[in-house]
């Protein structure tokens, strides 16, 4: 019986995966007739362009700000939606559903598309990036405080409760020293998360390095694109260490 469940089981999983090449419209003799033409794109990317390095810095300035103040936003409102989200401490228990459906939603909608709305809303600029950014973080964020808190023993918040304090109290004695590292730490990796994911909100028009990175690409200026990726790299990398090294202190 467990042979016959097994066979089923990669018969129905191999049929998955068939249909998804299918749709995805997989075609690897197209790859393979692409990929000579992506190696002469590579090779006259060199010498790469370095006389625009002063715009390219303000670029890159632009998407670790954009990517800073919308994380920071999006952390200082994750805090408050996450005590609401927790079933075990929800202050208003009816608002819990609410609460977490708002979260899915948030987190469901990618900072890309958030972007793209706001563009329309406010114009173009880094703006529309900090509350794409805002957005989609905070929903992210607070689900996962949120989870956090309810996996927490509740016995600290019991013991300050008995003593006569509100509820409010209790959480800023109880909880919110338990689930403080967690939100700087979360908060630093979710920084240094956006400020990959903002590269690409200029193709939107939303500011930061993005916007150059999509007008070399329109203009076909590879020595340009390979000059904007490399500081890319290094400034994601030096993020990426940084912040490494901060959440090891905070843990």
């Amino acid at each position: 019986m467990r042979s016959w469940k097994g066979w089923a089981g990669a018969a129905l999983a191999l049929a998955f995966y068939v249909v998804c090449w299918r749709v995805a419209q997989v075609d690897l003799a197209r790859l393979a007739e692409g990929l000579p033409k992506l190696g002469h794109w590579i090779a006259s990317a060199w010498p790469p362009a370095l006389h625009e390095l002063p715009l390219f810095g303000e670029r890159i300035a632009e998407t670790v700000a954009m990517a800073a103040i919308g994380t920071t936003a999006a952390m200082l409102l994750a805090l408050p939606m996450a005590v609401l989200a927790s079933r075990n401490i929800t202050p208003w228990p009816r608002l819990f559903y609410p609460a977490r459906w708002l979260l899915n939603a948030l987190r469901g909608i990618d900072s890309f598309i958030f972007a793209l709305l706001f563009v329309a809303a406010v114009g173009l600029g880094p703006f529309a990036g900090v509350i794409g950014i805002a957005l989609h973080t905070w929903g992210s964020a607070a689900k996962l405080l949120a989870d956090h808190i309810e996996n927490m023993p509740m016995g600290p918040l019991d013991a300050v409760r008995s003593t006569g304090a509100g509820r409010a109290t209790a959480i800023g004695y109880a909880v919110l020293p338990e689930i403080l590292p967690v939100l700087l730490s979360s908060g630093l990796y979710w920084w240094e998360f956006n400020v990959r994911a903002s590269t690409v909100l200029g193709v939107v028009g939303a500011g930061g390095i993005g916007l150059e990175l999509k007008n070399s690409m329109d203009l076909l200026d590879f020595p340009r694109l390979f000059t904007i990726i490399v500081l890319i790299l290094i400034v994601v990398t030096a993020l990426d260490q940084a912040s490494s090294w901060l959440r090891k202190r905070l843990v």
